[in-house]
């Protein structure tokens, strides 16, 4: 672990109740729902976590509690070192506080979430669609979201796939 992050992350362990685990050299805080947005405000104003470079979610469905985790990238230009943070949520009516207030960018990333995933961040100024069109029905990279898919002609069954393909009506 970075020294920086040596002396930063056991006082946000103590003062938030976090856990801290590391892999490969890269630190995550697990951070409970509803002190998201007081963790982030402790790191861009006390320990110069000044970028949120990426925030994401990923679905562990079929498991449901937690069934999604929202992760988040931060970076200190004046450290040059990254930090994680990922934030579980159960699979029913996930939401979230936003971080809007304390990372401008978290707007766009928030409303792809959303738009993907369904989980809601509480407070966000303009959360509707960002990738998907307006009148979609569900969230595409949520796991039980129905696949369409169209079955792939090879030489042997080429016949087979054409007589199922669907024709335009006269």
């Amino acid at each position: 672990m970075n020294d920086y992050l040596q002396s930063v992350v056991p006082v946000l362990v103590e003062r938030f109740g976090l856990e801290s685990h590391e892999f490969r050299d890269q630190v995550n805080l697990l951070v409970p729902a509803p002190k998201i947005t007081e963790v982030c405000l402790a790191l861009r104003d006390e320990f110069k976590f000044d970028v949120l470079s990426g925030q994401t979610a990923v679905d562990y469905w079929p498991k449901q509690e937690p069934r999604f985790h929202v992760v988040y990238q931060l970076y200190s230009l004046s450290n040059n070192v990254r930090l994680g943070l990922r934030v579980p949520l159960d699979g029913n009516a996930p939401s979230l506080a936003t971080v809007e207030g304390v990372y401008p960018n978290a707007n766009w990333h928030e409303r792809e979430i959303w738009d993907m995933f369904g989980i809601r961040f509480d407070g966000h100024s303009d959360l509707r669609r960002i990738l998907m069109p307006y009148d979609w029905e569900g969230h595409p990279l949520r796991k039980d979201y129905p696949l369409g898919y169209e079955e792939v002609a090879f030489s042997f069954n080429q016949e087979e796939v054409d007589q199922r393909k669907p024709r335009p009506k006269e």
